[in-house]
């Protein structure tokens, strides 16, 4: 992996002239010769090593793809460039051409795909709560009148006002700027929940620094499935994205890079996720699809 970057080139970057056209992804990587991929610190789907190099399920994911970009517009001396994106940025850094593509942990969703574009599907999780594992709190009607905590510019916060609306739970809600920080608000006996897709919950608590503190309960809220996103309106761009997810898919290669980060030990810490992959992710991987239920 870390080879695969360097040979690459790839550097994290702080800034891109913004070259590009609307709709011309293309266009804008031959002007470079670079591709931007944004990332945020969401393990193990993409974070930074401790010599601040990019990897993670979904980084390998979207390195496979920049080597089909390459193949396909036969420029095989493009570079790489990782642009650092939180919750709330990676919209915008998107649409302000600041990266081409955002590989972490985002969910496609019908209202998201009125302003952005999807590929395939590369995960399901759903959304649960992190609790303190002596709090009591089992399900969400225990959280009735508590404070609880999500990360800004997620699909959760939605999701937890219409669970307020509809239960009439009277709970206090806080966005944290990034889940990190949400985490350590529970962490820190400031908030008493902090609702989150699993995945993020369990790679979260693996981290910490007393894991068995921590517990993930509740009835799942939705299911979330995460994809790569990129500029809307770009059918040439996309198509090279989605054929190589469905290569990928075809070929059995995303098992194994599933494997490598789910299955195994990964770094820093040598935590393993111990997360077989889920029936959702399977079976849609039957019939691959950009278009998923909301």
């Amino acid at each position: 992996m870390r080879k695969a970057i360097s040979g690459m080139t790839a550097v994290m970057c702080l800034a891109l002239p913004l070259l590009a056209e609307a709709g011309d992804t293309i266009g804008k990587i031959r002007k470079t010769q670079t591709l931007v991929i944004g990332i945020r610190e969401t393990a193990p789907f993409s974070y930074t090593d401790e010599n601040k190099q990019p990897l993670g399920y979904s980084v390998d994911l979207c390195l496979k793809v920049a080597e089909a970009i390459k193949k396909e517009l036969k420029m095989p001396a493009m570079k790489i460039q990782f642009f650092p994106v939180d919750s709330a940025t990676r919209f915008s850094a998107l649409l302000e051409d600041k990266i081409d593509l955002e590989c972490g942990s985002t969910t496609n969703n019908a209202e998201r795909r009125k302003k952005v574009a999807f590929t395939i599907p590369h995960f399901f999780s759903s959304v649960r709560a992190l609790v303190k594992a002596d709090s009591g709190i089992k399900n969400w009607p225990q959280l009735r009148n508590r404070t609880v905590v999500t990360t800004k510019s997620t699909t959760t916060v939605k999701l937890l006002n219409d669970r307020n609306d509809t239960s009439s739970l009277n709970i206090k809600l806080v966005e944290g700027n990034s889940d990190q920080d949400s985490f350590k608000m529970v962490e820190d006996g400031k908030a008493d929940a902090f609702p989150m897709d699993d995945v993020l919950l369990y790679s979260l608590r693996a981290e910490s620094k007393a894991p068995a503190s921590f517990a993930i309960v509740g009835d799942p809220l939705s299911i979330e499935p995460y994809s790569i996103m990129m500029r809307k309106d770009d059918p040439a761009f996309k198509k090279i994205v989605d054929n190589e997810m469905l290569r990928l898919i075809h070929d059995n290669e995303i098992y194994r890079i599933y494997e490598k980060w789910f299955t195994k030990p990964i770094p820093p810490k040598n935590i393993n996720m111990n997360m077989s992959m889920g029936f959702l992710l399977r079976d849609s991987l039957r019939f691959p699809t950009d278009q998923v239920a909301d």
